[in-house]
């Protein structure tokens, strides 16, 4: 067996298709297929079960996927830290994450990384929820996902970076605008912009929200925070948001006003990496910068395989 045959047939499990993987390598069909059946001559047993609609791995394949891809994933970031070896600081790093993160956690850190690293390329793939960046990490060659922190989750670790209070957000001149605070109990007689309900922050409002006995009702569903955000400053709605970076505190000017709930706990957010001992130091640099800029901290300088806890 080959290590190609172990990405393909890696592939192959995660995509439950055998035309797909070979759509994406641009290859025949028939070539995956031989992959695969090279992979279970030399094992001795079936990996793969044919289904009416594609193909889901034996349980003897369950182990040799996980088992290959926690290898592969090894080998790309040792592949990745050869590279930085050798292009000292003109490599790349690598990031997934939601579609508002960029905007609220890391323009300042971007700004400031460019700067000590003009070299080096920032390429960021943008997912459309935590489970589709860390989806993202396991999968694909990427370093860094920042994701909204929930249980644990096999092959990643976990780093917070900050926790984010939640806000009621509503125009200005709605009724509650005025408050200096909103019970829970407020939000059982108002209909919400309700966020997506499998995305890890929803899951989370929900879960708080039922602990507390309260269960708020909706009219809107948005997928993603800053829409939540502009239908409140629309006044079409209100919504329950994280307080981002960057938004408006509450007694700003203009039409949106963000009122805090202090008794909900607050949203949990932060990096996740397959191994962070194994990140390449552009990328822990990176990460590092990001949660300086978040804490109000100067950005790290110097060695980027400094690190900061």
């Amino acid at each position: 067996m080959t290590l190609d045959d172990l990405r393909v047939f890696v592939a192959v499990c995660r995509a439950g298709s055998l035309s797909a993987v070979a759509r994406e390598l641009t290859c025949t069909q028939s070539a995956v297929s031989q992959r695969v059946k090279r992979l279970e001559r030399e094992t001795g047993v079936s990996l793969l079960e044919r289904q009416a609609r594609g193909v889901v791995p034996t349980p003897a394949g369950r182990i040799l996927c996980e088992a290959a891809a926690d290898g592969i994933a090894g080998l790309d970031l040792a592949l990745r830290r050869l590279g930085d070896l050798v292009h000292g600081e003109s490599g790349s790093v690598r990031i997934t994450t939601g579609s508002t993160t960029v905007r609220h956690f890391m323009a300042e850190a971007i700004v400031s990384f460019r700067r000590r690293y003009p070299k080096v390329n920032l390429e960021f793939q943008t997912e459309s929820s935590s489970r589709g960046c860390l989806g993202a990490l396991i999968a694909g060659k990427l370093d860094l996902a920042w994701i909204t922190l929930g249980g644990p989750v096999r092959g990643v670790e976990q780093r917070p970076v900050a926790e984010l209070p939640w806000v009621l957000a509503l125009r200005a001149g709605d009724p509650l605008a005025a408050r200096s605070r909103v019970e829970v109990s407020d939000l059982a007689e108002i209909p919400l912009v309700r966020l997506p309900p499998n995305s890890t922050s929803g899951g989370q409002l929900h879960a708080a929200l039922a602990e507390l006995g309260v269960r708020a009702g909706s009219d809107t569903g948005v997928a993603d925070w800053d829409t939540a955000l502009l239908l409140a400053e629309l006044g079409l709605g209100r919504a329950v948001v994280p307080a981002l970076p960057g938004l408006p505190v509450p007694g700003d000017d203009g039409p949106l006003r963000l009122v805090p709930i202090p008794a909900l706990p607050p949203l949990p957010v932060g990096w996740a990496a397959r191994r962070w001992d194994a990140l390449p130091p552009l990328a822990r640099a990176f990460a590092d910068t990001v949660a300086g800029t978040l804490r109000g901290d100067a950005s790290p300088e110097g060695n980027p395989g400094a690190r900061r806890e």
